[in-house]
C-alpha cells in the first residue's frame, strides 16, 4: 500500500472510532499530507523507517517550523504509524528508532520585526491597488458569485492582514467571524472567543476602518448562502489553512525568507503594545487571554528589547568609555 492511500485510509478509519474537533481533523489532515508531500506519494507504507522521518523533522527545522509544531507533527504521524501496526499492515512502527533533538521547546512567542510588519501590509495594499487599477477602477462588476474575482480576493487579503495585525485576533477567531459580527458604526468586530470567552474587537486606525468597510462593501455584493466575512474563491467560508496560505503567499510576495504563522501577527501587536508602554491587563483584555501568566510571555521579550536598547544608549557606556 502506498503512503497516500494509507493516509486516506488512515484518515476515514481512525476518525470513525476516535471523537475528535474538527480543528484536530484538519490539522491531522494537513500534517499527513505535508508529510506525504515531503516522502513521495508513490513510497510504500511498509519502506517507512526512521531516517525518513528523521529527515523529515530536519526539513521542517530547516523550513523555520518550531520545536514545539515539529513536535505536534511527530505526535500525528506517530499515531498513523500505530495504526497501521494495530491494523497489521507495519510489523513495527519505525518511530521505535527515531531518534529527534528538537532542543528545548522554545516557550517565547515568536514575533515578525516593525520592517516585516510594514513589508507586508505594504505587499498586501501594492497588490490590491495593482489589480483594482488593471480593472480600470471597477471594484468587482458583472452579477453573480463573485467571490474569485482578482480584485476582490486581493481586497480580502489585505483586509485580512490588517484585521489579524490591528486586532490581535487568532485565525480561527478570524476565520469564524460572520458579517454580522462587524459592527460597522461602533467600529466593533463581536468575536468568538477560545474556550467559550467571547469579546469585542475595537478597531482604532482609521485605515483598518476604511480597509474592513470596504471589504464589507464588497462582500455584501457577493450572491452566497455563507454567512461568514471572508470567503474562499468558491464563496464559503475561508478556513484557517487558506488565510494561513494569504500569510504564505504575501510573505513570499515581500521577500520575507523565513516561514510566517498568522498567530505571529498577534505575537507582534501584543509585543508592540507592552513595548509601547501599555498595561499588561489592557493587553490580556486585547488579547482574550483567561490568565494573565499566559499575556506575561511577552514581556520576557519586551524585557530583551529594553536590554537592547539600554546597553546601545545607556549614559553609562559613554562616560567610563571617556575616563
Amino acid at each position: 500500500m502506498e503512503v497516500n492511500q494509507a493516509s486516506d485510509e488512515f484518515l476515514k478509519g481512525y476518525f470513525s472510532t476516535h471523537e475528535r474537533s474538527k480543528k484536530t481533523k484538519d490539522a491531522y489532515r494537513s500534517d499527513l499530507a505535508q508529510f506525504v508531500s515531503f516522502a513521495g506519494k508513490n513510497i510504500s507504507l511498509m519502506s517507512l523507517n526512521s531516517t525518513v522521518i528523521e529527515n523529515w523533522a530536519a526539513h521542517l527545522h530547516q523550513e523555520g517550523y518550531s520545536p514545539t509544531t515539529i513536535r505536534r507533527k511527530m505526535v500525528v504521524l506517530r499515531v498513523f504509524c500505530s495504526y497501521w501496526v494495530r491494523k497489521g499492515a507495519l510489523i513495527e512502527s519505525p518511530f521505535w528508532r527515531v531518534r529527534l533533538s528538537l532542543g528545548r521547546i522554545e516557550q517565547l512567542p515568536r514575533t515578525l520585526t516593525e520592517k516585516e510588519m510594514r513589508s507586508l501590509l505594504y505587499r498586501a495594499r501594492h497588490n490590491h491597488s495593482t489589480v483594482k487599477a488593471s480593472r480600470n477602477g471597477k471594484e468587482l462588476g458583472g452579477p453573480g458569485n463573485l467571490a474569485s474575482s482578482p480584485v476582490y480576493r486581493e481586497l480580502r487579503n489585505l483586509a485580512l492582514i490588517d484585521i489579524l495585525f490591528a486586532t490581535g485576533m487568532r485565525v480561527g477567531e478570524v476565520s469564524a467571524l460572520d458579517v454580522q459580527d462587524y459592527l460597522v458604526e461602533e467600529a466593533i468586530f463581536k468575536v468568538k472567543g477560545k474556550g467559550g470567552r467571547d469579546r469585542l474587537a475595537f478597531v482604532v486606525d482609521e485605515e483598518t476602518l476604511r480597509v474592513q468597510r470596504a471589504h464589507l462593501e464588497a462582500r455584501t455584493r457577493i450572491n452566497t448562502k455563507s454567512f461568514a466575512l471572508f470567503l474562499n474563491a468558491t464563496g464559503e467560508r475561508l478556513s484557517t489553512q487558506g488565510i494561513a496560505n494569504v500569510i504564505t503567499h504575501l510573505r513570499q510576495d515581500a521577500g520575507i525568507a523565513r516561514h510566517i504563522t498568522p498567530h505571529m501577527l498577534r505575537h507582534t501587536v501584543a509585543t508592540l503594545l507592552l513595548r509601547n508602554g501599555v498595561d499588561i491587563r489592557i493587553v490580556q483584555e486585547f488579547l482574550g487571554h483567561a490568565s494573565i501568566v499566559t499575556t506575561q510571555r511577552y514581556t520576557h521579550i519586551t524585557k530583551e528589547h529594553l536590554i537592547g536598547v539600554l546597553r546601545k544608549y545607556h549614559p553609562s557606556f559613554g562616560v567610563r568609555s571617556r575616563r
